[in-house]
């Protein structure tokens, strides 16, 4: 047996995984609460905590695992991208620990981790295939044609899915995180009021208009009736998901149709809401498509993920060296 410790910490979430033969045995996730309080993530503040959790969220995985550091083998560690201060503390325990038991130390790039958390489960897709990757940082569609083998294809050339989420619902009034919160509400709405699409490339994503047409829409109304928000918030959040996942699924499927693959996926934070998952699931659905997106534990930032990268690079023996730092814009 070998086994992988996986550090993920590449922006408020501070995560630890234990991977064996492809298959994770511990992913312990310690969430920032401190941010809710500022309505986004401070940097400052999230390396302050990724330096208070990262031994004790280690610790539990190992313990969960059932093994001890003698047993590891490799440790996998998100580079990048990422905050920088956040990267330094997972980067740093990880060169420090892998150094102290002479084993390898596996780089990871994050957005490619977020498409081999597909891979996490008893059923695997098929090469090549599709994968929209949605997150707060980042909104990409990802031709997968091999393990290790990505092309972007199109990706947020500003803001992404998940800022879009998260930036609209703090205009709402919402708590941050507002992307669970707009979901749970517009199951209680209707998408009764439209926004504007952006008009980009056909594999391209832009909601920066998108937002500003939201402040706009929610300025010139309150300006009608101060309690606007108040009395219609569940059909505001309903129509805001409805722009969002809509958008999200007509690239995915002008790509889907373009390259000819039958085989899709999703992955990242944003794809663990539910109208994106009805949508992606009634996409597959109607072309005969194999569908395939994680479990919601993987969906969001973990190192369950970056260990499964890192179960593949650790087969080929695609190791890195102790001058690894952390690169907070790194590439595919």
């Amino acid at each position: 047996m070998n086994y992988i410790l996986a550090i993920e910490s590449s922006c408020d979430d501070t995560s630890a995984a234990i991977i064996s033969n492809g298959e994770v045995l511990s992913n312990k996730v310690a969430t920032q609460e401190v941010h809710q309080n500022y309505g986004g993530v401070v940097p400052e503040l999230a390396s302050r905590e990724h330096i208070q959790k990262i031994i004790p969220v280690v610790s539990a995985a190992l313990k969960e695992a059932k093994i001890k550091t003698a047993d590891l083998d490799a440790i996998a560690v998100t580079k990048g991208p990422g905050l920088l201060g956040s990267l330094i503390v997972g980067v740093t325990f990880a060169k420090s620990l892998a150094q102290s038991l002479n084993i390898p130390i596996i780089e990871v790039q994050h957005m490619q981790a977020h498409v081999m958390a597909n891979f996490a489960g008893e059923s695997k897709p098929e090469f090549p295939f599709i994968c929209l990757t949605v997150s707060g940082g980042h909104t990409q569609l990802v031709l997968v044609k091999d393990y290790l083998n990505m092309t972007i294809l199109g990706q947020s050339i500003d803001d992404a899915a998940g800022e879009a989420f998260d930036k609209t619902g703090k205009m709402l009034g919402l708590k941050y995180p507002s992307g669970p919160i707009i979901d749970r509400l517009a199951q209680q709405g209707q998408s009764v009021y439209e926004f504007p699409k952006s008009k980009v490339g056909k594999h391209e994503f832009s909601f920066s208009g998108f937002k500003t047409a939201v402040m706009y829409f929610l300025r010139r109304e309150t300006d009608k009736n101060p309690k606007f928000i108040e009395q219609n918030l569940n059909n505001i959040c309903a129509s805001i998901q409805n722009s969002i996942c809509e958008t999200l699924i007509e690239k995915l499927s002008i790509a889907a149709e373009e390259y000819g693959v039958n085989t899709l996926a999703m992955a990242g934070g944003v794809s663990a809401n539910s109208e994106l998952r009805k949508r992606f699931n009634e996409l597959c659905s109607a072309n005969n498509y194999k569908a395939f997106v994680p479990p919601i534990s993987l969906c969001t930032d973990n190192a369950g993920m970056i260990g499964m990268v890192g179960w593949y690079k650790y087969l080929d023996k695609n190791f890195s060296d102790l001058s690894i730092a952390p690169a907070p814009r790194m590439q595919f």
